[in-house]
């Protein structure tokens, strides 16, 4: 059973707040990951999500990976489900939290 889409980066992101301690797992990191790669369908990084990414103006996030996940929602017209104030302030993609 599929529980939904992610942009491919996600999977950097959640590496990258582990390794900073940020969120802690009940398993190994690359176990986490790979359950996420059999619950999600993962989206790669397209021509059109990048150019998108760019086209984000302030006060959006210039965080690369931010922008290519706000931007992944855009492209495949779904909203973000995210916790960033940031992100969600700034407007520019429909958010759910």
């Amino acid at each position: 059973m599929v529980w939904g889409l992610l942009a491919d980066i996600t999977l950097l992101e959640i590496a990258t707040l582990e390794s900073k301690r940020r969120v802690q797992l009940n398993s190994s990191l690359e176990t986490f990951l790979s359950e996420i790669e059999i619950r999600f369908i993962l989206l790669p990084i397209t021509a059109r999500i990048c150019a998108r990414a760019m086209a984000f103006s302030a006060p959006y996030p210039k965080d690369p990976a931010d922008r290519i996940i706000g931007a992944t929602a855009l492209v495949e017209g779904t909203s973000l489900v995210t916790a960033d104030d940031e992100i969600r302030q700034a407007k520019a993609v429909p958010t759910i939290w």
